[in-house]
Protein backbone atom coordinates (compact mmCIF):
# COMPACT_ATOMS: atom_id res chain seq x y z
CA UNK A 1 0.00 0.00 0.00
CA UNK A 2 1.19 3.16 -1.16
CA UNK A 3 1.67 6.35 1.56
CA UNK A 4 -1.44 8.02 -0.77
CA UNK A 5 -3.49 5.46 -0.64
CA UNK A 6 -3.49 4.54 3.29
CA UNK A 7 -3.85 7.84 4.56
CA UNK A 8 -6.62 8.43 1.51
CA UNK A 9 -7.86 4.83 3.09
CA UNK A 10 -7.41 5.98 7.03
CA UNK A 11 -9.32 9.58 5.97
CA UNK A 12 -12.45 8.03 4.71
CA UNK A 13 -13.07 5.32 7.87
CA UNK A 14 -12.60 8.32 9.86
CA UNK A 15 -15.11 10.27 7.93
CA UNK A 16 -18.12 8.37 9.57
CA UNK A 17 -16.09 8.40 13.28
CA UNK A 18 -15.12 12.02 14.22
CA UNK A 19 -16.74 14.93 14.19
CA UNK A 20 -15.76 16.94 10.92
CA UNK A 21 -12.87 19.51 12.73
CA UNK A 22 -11.24 16.43 13.96
CA UNK A 23 -11.15 14.71 10.71
CA UNK A 24 -9.94 17.94 9.23
CA UNK A 25 -7.07 17.86 12.06
CA UNK A 26 -6.07 14.26 10.72
CA UNK A 27 -5.83 14.99 6.97
CA UNK A 28 -3.59 18.28 8.04
CA UNK A 29 -1.23 16.22 10.08
CA UNK A 30 -0.92 13.14 7.64
CA UNK A 31 -0.38 15.66 4.65
CA UNK A 32 3.04 16.38 6.47
CA UNK A 33 3.32 12.87 6.76
CA UNK A 34 3.03 12.17 3.23
CA UNK A 35 5.81 15.48 2.27
CA UNK A 36 8.03 13.58 3.97
CA UNK A 37 7.81 10.11 2.65
CA UNK A 38 8.03 12.00 -0.38
CA UNK A 39 11.11 13.31 0.55
CA UNK A 40 12.21 9.73 2.23
CA UNK A 41 11.47 7.99 -1.00
CA UNK A 42 9.06 6.03 1.32
CA UNK A 43 6.69 4.34 -1.60
CA UNK A 44 5.50 1.51 -0.04
CA UNK A 45 4.32 1.55 3.89
CA UNK A 46 5.70 -1.68 4.58
CA UNK A 47 9.43 0.21 4.14
CA UNK A 48 8.44 1.83 7.45
CA UNK A 49 10.45 0.61 10.55
CA UNK A 50 11.19 2.66 13.97
CA UNK A 51 14.40 3.73 12.38
CA UNK A 52 12.85 5.13 9.81
CA UNK A 53 9.92 6.99 11.94
CA UNK A 54 12.45 8.30 14.16
CA UNK A 55 14.11 10.14 11.10
CA UNK A 56 10.11 11.18 10.45
CA UNK A 57 10.47 12.83 13.70
CA UNK A 58 13.45 14.58 13.72
CA UNK A 59 12.24 16.06 10.51
CA UNK A 60 9.08 17.09 11.71
CA UNK A 61 10.87 18.30 14.97
CA UNK A 62 12.68 21.19 12.98
CA UNK A 63 9.45 22.66 11.53
CA UNK A 64 6.85 22.76 14.78
CA UNK A 65 7.13 24.01 18.39
CA UNK A 66 7.69 19.84 20.56
CA UNK A 67 3.72 20.55 21.64
CA UNK A 68 2.44 20.64 18.42
CA UNK A 69 4.51 17.90 17.40
CA UNK A 70 2.88 15.52 19.93
CA UNK A 71 -0.29 16.50 18.81
CA UNK A 72 0.17 15.43 15.07
CA UNK A 73 2.40 12.18 15.95
CA UNK A 74 -1.13 11.38 17.87
CA UNK A 75 -3.22 11.27 14.03
CA UNK A 76 0.02 9.50 12.56
CA UNK A 77 0.31 6.67 15.36
CA UNK A 78 -3.64 6.15 15.17
CA UNK A 79 -3.06 5.65 11.27
CA UNK A 80 0.10 3.23 11.99
CA UNK A 81 -2.66 1.22 14.09
CA UNK A 82 -5.31 1.04 11.36
CA UNK A 83 -2.34 0.14 8.42
CA UNK A 84 -1.48 -2.57 10.81
CA UNK A 85 -5.19 -4.07 10.94
CA UNK A 86 -4.89 -3.98 7.21
CA UNK A 87 -1.59 -5.88 7.30
CA UNK A 88 -0.44 -2.65 5.52
CA UNK A 89 2.46 -2.52 7.73
CA UNK A 90 4.52 -4.40 10.42
CA UNK A 91 1.92 -4.80 13.45
CA UNK A 92 3.53 -2.59 16.42
CA UNK A 93 4.86 -0.02 14.78
CA UNK A 94 2.67 2.28 16.08
CA UNK A 95 4.72 1.76 19.42
CA UNK A 96 7.96 3.02 17.79
CA UNK A 97 6.55 5.82 16.87
CA UNK A 98 7.73 8.30 19.95
CA UNK A 99 7.11 11.54 20.77
CA UNK A 100 9.48 14.11 22.30
CA UNK A 101 9.73 14.88 25.96
CA UNK A 102 7.71 17.86 26.92
CA UNK A 103 8.19 20.39 29.53
CA UNK A 104 6.02 19.59 32.79
CA UNK A 105 2.49 20.27 31.77
CA UNK A 106 3.01 20.61 28.36
CA UNK A 107 1.35 17.21 27.28
CA UNK A 108 -2.07 16.75 25.72
CA UNK A 109 -4.95 16.76 28.43
CA UNK A 110 -6.49 13.86 26.07
CA UNK A 111 -3.54 11.51 27.94
CA UNK A 112 -4.95 10.99 32.00
CA UNK A 113 -5.50 8.06 34.47
CA UNK A 114 -9.07 7.93 34.90
CA UNK A 115 -10.37 8.13 38.62
CA UNK A 116 -12.63 4.57 37.21
CA UNK A 117 -8.78 2.87 36.36
CA UNK A 118 -7.06 4.68 39.18
CA UNK A 119 -9.84 3.20 41.51
CA UNK A 120 -9.82 -0.29 39.79
CA UNK A 121 -5.98 -0.58 40.11
CA UNK A 122 -5.43 0.05 43.56
CA UNK A 123 -8.70 -2.23 44.70
CA UNK A 124 -6.35 -4.51 42.95
CA UNK A 125 -3.06 -4.13 45.28
CA UNK A 126 -4.50 -3.51 48.16
CA UNK A 127 -6.05 -6.99 48.18
CA UNK A 128 -3.41 -8.71 46.31
CA UNK A 129 -0.09 -6.98 46.81
CA UNK A 130 -0.57 -5.07 49.74
CA UNK A 131 2.17 -2.31 50.43
CA UNK A 132 3.92 -3.20 47.99
CA UNK A 133 6.09 -0.29 45.44
CA UNK A 134 3.66 -0.19 43.09
CA UNK A 135 0.80 0.20 45.99
CA UNK A 136 3.02 2.30 47.91
CA UNK A 137 4.05 4.53 44.64
CA UNK A 138 0.59 4.56 42.64
CA UNK A 139 -1.22 5.58 45.95
CA UNK A 140 0.77 8.34 47.09
CA UNK A 141 0.96 9.69 43.10
CA UNK A 142 -2.89 9.45 43.38
CA UNK A 143 -3.62 10.58 46.25
CA UNK A 144 -1.14 13.57 46.22
CA UNK A 145 -1.06 14.31 42.49
CA UNK A 146 2.87 15.12 42.73
CA UNK A 147 5.82 14.62 40.27
CA UNK A 148 7.59 11.86 39.82
CA UNK A 149 10.31 14.19 40.89
CA UNK A 150 9.02 14.86 43.76
CA UNK A 151 8.49 11.15 44.50
CA UNK A 152 12.16 10.30 43.64
CA UNK A 153 13.02 13.04 46.56
CA UNK A 154 11.31 11.39 49.62
CA UNK A 155 13.35 9.96 52.14
CA UNK A 156 12.22 7.62 54.90
CA UNK A 157 11.70 10.84 57.78
CA UNK A 158 9.67 12.49 55.25
CA UNK A 159 6.55 10.32 56.59
CA UNK A 160 5.08 12.05 58.98
CA UNK A 161 2.79 9.78 60.79
CA UNK A 162 1.51 11.94 63.22
CA UNK A 163 0.10 14.89 60.72
CA UNK A 164 -0.48 12.01 58.48
CA UNK A 165 1.49 14.05 55.86
CA UNK A 166 4.77 13.81 53.67
CA UNK A 167 7.51 16.29 53.48
CA UNK A 168 8.82 17.02 49.62
CA UNK A 169 11.74 19.05 50.08
CA UNK A 170 14.41 20.64 47.38
CA UNK A 171 18.24 19.00 47.89
CA UNK A 172 19.92 19.46 45.33
CA UNK A 173 23.26 19.44 46.97
CA UNK A 174 22.17 15.50 47.92
CA UNK A 175 21.33 14.08 44.53
CA UNK A 176 17.21 15.33 44.50
CA UNK A 177 15.80 18.20 42.55
CA UNK A 178 12.41 19.71 42.38
CA UNK A 179 10.72 20.76 39.61
CA UNK A 180 9.91 24.52 40.74
CA UNK A 181 13.39 24.44 43.20
CA UNK A 182 12.40 25.65 46.46
CA UNK A 183 9.08 26.78 45.86
CA UNK A 184 8.34 23.82 44.86
CA UNK A 185 9.31 22.92 48.92
CA UNK A 186 6.07 21.76 51.19
CA UNK A 187 4.20 19.63 53.49
CA UNK A 188 1.42 17.21 51.74
CA UNK A 189 -1.56 15.61 53.27
CA UNK A 190 -2.05 12.22 52.87
CA UNK A 191 -4.50 11.33 55.57
CA UNK A 192 -4.95 8.36 57.76
CA UNK A 193 -5.89 5.50 55.19
CA UNK A 194 -2.58 6.21 53.20
CA UNK A 195 -0.35 7.25 55.73
CA UNK A 196 -0.65 3.55 57.25
CA UNK A 197 -0.01 1.90 53.91
CA UNK A 198 2.89 4.08 53.22
CA UNK A 199 4.07 2.94 56.98
CA UNK A 200 3.67 -0.69 55.87
CA UNK A 201 5.02 -0.04 53.08
CA UNK A 202 8.59 1.10 55.03
CA UNK A 203 8.33 -2.25 57.15
CA UNK A 204 7.60 -4.64 54.22
CA UNK A 205 9.39 -7.54 54.91
CA UNK A 206 10.40 -7.49 51.21
CA UNK A 207 11.42 -4.13 50.85
CA UNK A 208 15.32 -3.33 50.23
CA UNK A 209 16.99 -1.04 52.36
CA UNK A 210 20.35 0.96 51.94
CA UNK A 211 21.65 4.60 51.39
CA UNK A 212 22.07 6.47 48.34
CA UNK A 213 25.19 7.83 47.28
CA UNK A 214 24.90 11.05 49.83
CA UNK A 215 24.25 8.67 52.94
CA UNK A 216 20.30 9.36 52.47
CA UNK A 217 17.77 6.45 52.97
CA UNK A 218 15.70 6.77 50.08
CA UNK A 219 11.70 6.17 50.82
CA UNK A 220 11.60 4.17 47.39
CA UNK A 221 13.92 1.78 47.30
CA UNK A 222 15.75 -0.19 44.45
CA UNK A 223 16.15 -3.72 44.34
CA UNK A 224 19.62 -4.31 46.50
CA UNK A 225 18.79 -1.12 48.16
CA UNK A 226 19.62 2.17 47.37
CA UNK A 227 17.42 6.04 45.59
CA UNK A 228 16.50 4.39 42.20
CA UNK A 229 16.31 6.71 39.13
CA UNK A 230 13.16 8.50 37.97
CA UNK A 231 13.28 6.19 35.08
CA UNK A 232 13.61 3.44 37.03
CA UNK A 233 10.13 4.64 38.86
CA UNK A 234 8.44 5.50 35.38
CA UNK A 235 8.84 1.91 34.83
CA UNK A 236 7.38 1.04 38.07
CA UNK A 237 4.36 2.75 37.36
CA UNK A 238 4.37 1.68 33.79
CA UNK A 239 4.27 -1.84 34.35
CA UNK A 240 1.69 -1.60 37.41
CA UNK A 241 -0.70 0.01 34.62
CA UNK A 242 -0.80 -2.58 32.42
CA UNK A 243 -4.03 -4.14 32.42
CA UNK A 244 -2.68 -7.24 32.25
CA UNK A 245 -1.16 -6.65 35.36
CA UNK A 246 -4.12 -6.04 37.12
CA UNK A 247 -6.71 -7.80 35.62
CA UNK A 248 -4.57 -10.76 34.18
CA UNK A 249 -5.69 -10.19 30.61
CA UNK A 250 -4.61 -8.37 28.22
CA UNK A 251 -7.39 -6.18 26.05
CA UNK A 252 -5.01 -6.21 23.18
CA UNK A 253 -5.23 -10.12 22.44
CA UNK A 254 -1.39 -10.56 23.15
CA UNK A 255 0.08 -13.39 25.26
CA UNK A 256 2.75 -12.77 27.75
CA UNK A 257 5.57 -14.58 25.57
CA UNK A 258 4.54 -12.41 22.46
CA UNK A 259 4.30 -9.00 23.77
CA UNK A 260 7.13 -6.25 23.20
CA UNK A 261 5.96 -4.57 26.91
CA UNK A 262 6.26 -7.65 28.94
CA UNK A 263 9.76 -9.62 29.56
CA UNK A 264 12.85 -8.94 30.94
CA UNK A 265 13.83 -6.45 28.13
CA UNK A 266 10.65 -5.19 27.76
CA UNK A 267 9.80 -1.70 26.27
CA UNK A 268 6.76 -0.94 29.20
CA UNK A 269 5.42 1.98 26.92
CA UNK A 270 4.51 -0.65 24.10
CA UNK A 271 1.47 -1.37 25.63
CA UNK A 272 -1.21 0.44 23.75
CA UNK A 273 -2.76 0.50 27.45
CA UNK A 274 0.51 2.18 28.75
CA UNK A 275 0.44 5.38 31.62
CA UNK A 276 2.54 7.37 32.68
CA UNK A 277 3.42 9.08 36.09
CA UNK A 278 2.60 12.36 34.31
CA UNK A 279 -0.47 10.94 33.16
CA UNK A 280 -1.24 9.51 36.63
CA UNK A 281 -0.48 13.28 37.83
CA UNK A 282 -3.06 14.48 35.61
CA UNK A 283 -5.59 12.47 36.43
CA UNK A 284 -5.19 12.95 40.21
CA UNK A 285 -5.68 16.82 39.52
CA UNK A 286 -8.77 16.29 37.16
CA UNK A 287 -10.11 14.24 40.10
CA UNK A 288 -9.04 16.90 42.74
CA UNK A 289 -10.80 18.98 40.60
CA UNK A 290 -14.23 16.82 39.97
CA UNK A 291 -14.75 16.22 44.05
CA UNK A 292 -14.80 19.92 44.41
CA UNK A 293 -11.62 20.63 45.49
CA UNK A 294 -11.18 24.93 44.49
CA UNK A 295 -8.42 24.90 41.92
CA UNK A 296 -6.59 26.90 44.32
CA UNK A 297 -6.26 24.16 46.62
CA UNK A 298 -5.26 22.14 43.84
CA UNK A 299 -2.45 24.70 42.46
CA UNK A 300 -1.07 24.50 46.13
CA UNK A 301 -1.23 20.80 46.78
CA UNK A 302 -0.08 20.06 43.41
CA UNK A 303 2.92 22.44 42.93
CA UNK A 304 1.13 24.12 39.69
CA UNK A 305 0.00 27.75 38.86
CA UNK A 306 -3.38 28.32 37.94
CA UNK A 307 -2.57 29.51 34.48
CA UNK A 308 -0.91 25.91 33.90
CA UNK A 309 -3.52 24.15 35.75
CA UNK A 310 -6.46 25.64 33.33
CA UNK A 311 -4.31 24.95 30.55
CA UNK A 312 -2.55 21.60 30.80
CA UNK A 313 -4.26 19.49 33.71
CA UNK A 314 -7.79 20.41 33.83
CA UNK A 315 -8.90 16.96 32.09
CA UNK A 316 -12.58 17.32 33.07
CA UNK A 317 -15.37 17.43 30.09
CA UNK A 318 -17.81 20.44 30.09
CA UNK A 319 -20.17 18.56 31.74
CA UNK A 320 -18.06 17.46 34.32
CA UNK A 321 -17.47 20.99 34.93
CA UNK A 322 -21.08 21.95 34.80
CA UNK A 323 -21.84 19.58 37.51
CA UNK A 324 -18.99 20.66 39.92
CA UNK A 325 -20.39 24.41 39.80
CA UNK A 326 -23.96 23.15 40.25
CA UNK A 327 -22.72 21.11 43.44
CA UNK A 328 -21.45 25.20 44.29
CA UNK A 329 -24.81 26.86 43.76
CA UNK A 330 -28.09 27.44 45.66
CA UNK A 331 -30.87 25.73 44.96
Amino acid sequence: MTPDEGVSRFLDERAGEVRESTWQNDQTRLEHFLEWCDEAGVENLNELTGRRLSEFVTWRRKQVAPITLQKQLSSVRMALRRWADQEAVPEGIAEKLHSPELPDGAESRDSFLSAERAHEVLDYYENFEYAGKEHALLGLLWRTGMRRGAAHSLDENDLYREEHAVRVEHRPESGTKLKNGDGGSRWVYLGPRWTRILEDYLEHPNRPSGRDDHGRLPFFQKSGGGRPSPQTLSKWVVRALHPCSYTGECPHDRTQESCDARGRDANFSACPSSVTPHDVRRGAITHHLNENVTPETVSERMDVSLDVLYRHYDARTEREKMAVRRDQLPD
